[in-house]
Parts: structure tokens; sequence; C-alpha cells
């Protein structure tokens, strides 16, 4: 089991540059192919420029709304050069694809034909930048493959080596352990820590955490089970806690959601991970 099909999301922000890095990282470090996406949405230039529409004549409406393609037009070519030289640099097999679309749907819809999405967490003082929250929200519960968010700010140039893996012997977390397998092989640490573990057939038992470490010992994996009790933080914030306090570079958890009439809607434990992740987190429906 390996990664051999990496999907990037590449936009215009300045984070998109510390996601290109971590995704030539990991396709450099498994064989795999990398694919930059970098989506053109005129939903919202051409919102605005119908707001204007009772002031202007058809053919200035045709002007502004070739302006704005143009525009749109330059700025990813800059980034496709960016793409393109780094995949040179690096020796990697991959390929650019620019795509007219809404993001969100469009990112969820690419990210089905790859082994790994990685995407960007949204940027709370720029929300509606690259997408928005619902980028993550669609490639995590549309797209059916792990993704991997990473944070919109500091520079995280490599990813997997000390992984913090959060259980709590649900169907997600065993869908998001299962599909960092290929990561947790070729970390150095790992830790699979049970956070206010239940009792019972569905829960963790006597040991908490510690008969999924052994099922990862027997992958070859290096591993440590923990566990812990929280009242006072949010079980999310006790993941971070305990991220910062190992110096993990890689959270693995699973990701919580369902659809509410026509939308996809987060969990509240999921939410506020990704709201307040200061590490890159890489989470599975």
């Amino acid at each position: 089991m390996s990664l051999k099909d990496i999907l990037v999301q590449l936009d215009t922000t300045e984070q998109s540059a510390s996601r290109l890095e971590l995704a030539a990282d990991l396709a450099r470090r498994f064989g795999a192919h990398l694919t930059g996406l970098h989506v053109i949405d005129f939903a919202r230039p051409a919102a605005l420029a119908l707001e204007t529409a009772a002031f202007v004549d058809a053919q200035q409406m045709d002007d502004l709304m070739e302006r704005l393609r143009t525009a749109s037009s330059d700025r990813a070519a800059k980034v496709e050069a960016e793409f393109r030289a780094r995949i040179e640099r690096d020796g990697i097999a991959g390929e650019w694809r620019l795509v007219d679309g809404e993001v969100a749907p469009t990112i969820a819809l690419h990210a089905r034909y790859a082994d790994l999405a990685v995407v960007g967490q949204v940027d709370p003082d720029h929300p509606d930048r690259g997408g928005g929250r619902h980028v993550v929200d669609q490639a995590l519960l549309a797209s059916g493959r792990p993704v991997l968010v990473v944070p919109y700010a500091g520079k995280f140039a490599s990813v997997g080596r000390n992984v913090l893996v959060g259980w709590n012997a649900s169907r997600e977390s065993a869908r998001a352990l299962n599909d960092a397998l290929p990561i947790l092989q070729k970390a150095e640490t790992v830790t699979v820590l049970a956070v206010n573990a239940r009792g019972g057939i569905a829960g963790e038992g006597a040991l908490p955490a510690a008969d999924i470490a052994l099922h990862l010992a027997r992958h070859g994996i290096k591993v440590s089970a923990a566990h812990s009790s929280v009242t006072e933080i949010g079980e999310g914030d006790e993941l971070l806690n305990r991220a910062f306090e190992s110096g993990a570079d890689l959270l693995v958890v699973g990701g919580y959601g369902h659809s509410r009439a026509r939308e996809l809607v987060l969990g509240g434990v999921t939410r506020s991970l990704l709201m307040h992740m200061t590490v890159p987190v890489l989470m599975s429906h």
C-alpha cells in the first residue's frame, strides 16, 4: 500500500506555496504522481459585474468580463510556472490542471481520482479566499478520499515523521487510520491517543488504544498507545494540545459530518479542529 497519486489545491493565496512544498515532498518520498489543480471560479466576479450592468452598455460589460478572465488567466499562469518549476527541480512526475468551475465541488470531484488530496485551512481573516470553508467540507465529505489539510499560517515542508493519531474506535477513525498507513509506515514515531474513551462493545475496553496500536504494530509501525480524560476542554483541543506537546508534525483523525438540506455539515469536534489547527491534519470520512 502506498501513495501513487496526490492532488494539491493551488491558488493565488500565500498559503498555496506551503501546500505545494508539502505535497511535493510527499510525492518525492513516495514516488507519487503530483497533480496541481487550479480552479477559476467566475461566479463571484460575474455577480459583481452584473451589479453594475444597469450603469454600463453591453459592449462595456463584455469588455469588463474579458478583463476579468484575462486577469484570472494571468494569475493562474504564475501559479502554473511555480508548480512546473517545483516538479522539475524535484524530479517529480506531475501534471497541471486548470479548470473553470465552482471551487469546492471541483476539488472534491478531482480528489476522487487521487490517493490523497492536499487542501488549505480557511484563513479566518479572509474566509472567502481559495474557495472558503466549503473546500475542506466537500473534499472531506464528498470525495471519498483522505484529505490533508494544511494550516493557513506557518510553513510545513514535510509531515509524517512524528505522528499523533486520534482514536475513538469509530468508523471514521478507522478509515482515517487505514488511509494514513503509508505515511505511518515511514514515520519515526507514532502515538495513538484515545480521549475520553468509551466502554462497551463499540468502545475501547480496559486498555484504550491498545488494540489498534497492536494492529499498527503488525504493519511494522513503531507505535505507542495513550489515553486521557478531559472535562475542562474539548476533545479537539486536547488532541491539538497533545500534538503541540509531543512535537507532532501530523495529526490523523476521523472526519465527521452529514448532509442537511442539501448542505454538507461538519461535526462539532471536526469543525473545532479545522478552526484551531496549528499542525497539518489528515482526515477521512
